[in-house]
């Protein structure tokens, strides 16, 4: 029994010992200085911006057609076409143009003598207007005719859709995706448009020809500057968002309606804390970043929420800093906080 009571006093005397090593390894630990580099923190002139996507449309599309039911005597252009403002498309059965005109040079005749006869007196003013509307009548009707037997482009572009084949009758039914009566469709795509939906909150600060840049997945590397050309005048109360059309330049004809983009819009100029994107730590295991700023030669921990990045630069925001604190820069992922430290040069 005594030699048991040997060994144990022994084991509890080593036990202690370990402890106490232990301890004081650690309190060494805690007053160890360790060397940091810091910067001073201030403002600085930054431009907040806000992404949105939107597919690529047409800046103008028109459903070309007349305006009334014929038999179609010949189609000018086909698909993929590229045709200018005033070109004939589409050429009409004439037998109704030729009727008129007929009918009209009759009416022409009948007018003139009536004319004469008027000025000297020998016919009533009854008798005169009458002949007068009814040729005022076929003059418009042979205008009109003459209109819709040749259907001209409206806008340079190219032809987007075909729909009938010469000699078909053309009915006036509609005929298209959209629910509109047409032979055939052209669309501009110099420049191409989009349309994106905007919250409210930006309504005071969107203007006209606020600058746009947008990125497309097919050209990866490249960027397209446009600009905002309308803004729709109502907020929808549903989704308290306002519908902006951007213009964008597409001399190369790479953008085609249909097509997906990114688009960066410029909304303000403010100042903002900015520090190096090294200096923001994560919280391992959850989503929390922090900066370390040093007071009276201790490292402060400071939970931070972060906004846009520039470069190496990235924004900084809490209430627990201010301007002129001292963040660390480097030496940061050595500190924790309350760490002794030393700012070097």
């Amino acid at each position: 029994m005594i030699k048991n009571l040997f060994y144990i006093v022994g084991a509890v005397l080593v036990l202690t010992g370990c402890g106490a090593k232990k301890t004081e390894v650690k309190e060494q630990a805690e007053e160890r200085t360790i060397q940091v580099r810091t910067m001073t923190l201030s403002d600085r002139e930054v431009t907040r911006s806000v992404d949105y996507t939107a597919n690529l449309t047409p800046f103008e599309e028109i459903y070309c057609a007349p305006a009334s039911p014929g038999h179609i005597k010949k189609i000018n252009v086909e698909i993929g076409n590229r045709v200018r403002k005033g070109d004939i498309l589409v050429v009409m059965d004439q037998t109704q143009l030729q009727q008129a005109k007929i009918q009209l040079t009759t009416l022409e005749t009948d007018y003139n003598r009536l004319k004469q006869l008027h000025e000297k007196g020998s016919i009533s003013d009854q008798q005169y207007d009458q002949m007068k509307s009814q040729y005022e009548i076929a003059q418009s009707n042979v205008s009109f005719l003459e209109e819709n037997t040749k259907i001209l482009s409206p806008i340079t572009g190219v032809i987007t859709g075909k729909y009938f084949e010469d000699g078909e009758l053309y009915s006036g039914a509609p005929n298209t995706q959209v629910g509109k009566a047409a032979i055939v469709t052209v669309q501009q795509i110099n420049p191409i448009k989009a349309e994106i939906n905007i919250a409210e909150s930006y309504y005071p600060i969107i203007n006209k020809d606020t600058k746009v840049s947008m990125r497309c997945e097919l050209f990866p590397d490249e960027v397209f500057e446009g600009d905002i050309y309308r803004i729709h005048p109502t907020i929808d109360a549903i989704s308290r968002t306002f519908t902006v059309e951007i213009s964008i330049p597409n001399q190369n004809e790479k953008l085609r309606p249909g097509m997906y983009g990114v688009l960066n819009i410029d909304v303000e100029d403010a100042t903002a804390m900015m520090v190096p994107a090294i200096a923001v730590l994560k919280q391992q295991g959850t989503n929390e970043r922090l900066v370390y700023k040093v007071e009276n030669g201790i490292a402060k921990r400071v939970t931070v929420t972060t906004g846009v990045r520039y470069d190496d630069l990235i924004e900084i925001d809490s209430d627990k800093l201010k301007l002129n604190d001292q963040i660390i820069v480097v030496g940061q992922s050595k500190v924790v906080d309350g760490s002794k430290v030393e700012v070097v040069k």
